[in-house]
């Protein structure tokens, strides 16, 4: 189920400055993040800012539902998903001045998948970001990062939400 519905339903959705709002979670695989690292949200997904980004506007892109595997997903959050991912890479593109996307699925723990919970990467890409070689970023995936500060993560957060009114969580 969705708990960011059942936790908001009540009161019709809290207010970014509400104290209830800056300590509400949600669920994302075996980890509750804050609601404040969300900003995006369709009918079946979410948009978070990423605890350890490999490029700026690096995000991920969620199903409300947990769920561990790609397969297990049913065919209508197979299309929010992607379609939440074209919505978003394009906005972050034109943010960060980005020429391209890299946009990636880990799916399953042998394939690099370590929340257990279905996701996919949305990263702005410029010419020679990694030097000579693009590929470069498929490393830092797996590259152990060290994690940002939760007002890091809340400030790109409400910076991003201005991009998606319409979709605001």
């Amino acid at each position: 189920g969705d708990v960011y519905k059942r936790q908001t339903q009540s009161t019709g959705g809290p207010e970014p400055s509400t104290s209830f709002y800056k300590m509400a979670t949600f669920i994302f695989g075996q980890y509750n993040p804050k609601i404040t690292q969300l900003f995006y949200r369709s009918s079946l997904c979410f948009g978070l800012v990423n605890l350890k980004p490999v490029v700026p506007g690096h995000v991920l892109v969620i199903p409300q539902r947990k769920i561990l595997r790609f397969k297990d997903l049913t065919p209508q959050e197979i299309s929010d998903l992607f379609l939440s991912v074209q919505k978003i890479g394009t906005k972050l593109e034109e943010h960060y001045n980005a020429s391209s996307l890299t946009i990636a699925v880990q799916d399953g723990k042998d394939a690099g998948m370590t929340v257990e919970h279905v996701h996919v990467h949305v990263m702005p890409r410029r010419l020679k970001d990694f030097g000579d070689e693009n590929d470069k970023i498929y490393r830092e995936i797996e590259r152990e990062r060290p994690p940002r500060s939760e007002t890091e993560m809340e400030n790109e957060a409400s910076t991003l939400r201005k991009l998606f009114p319409e979709n605001t969580p």
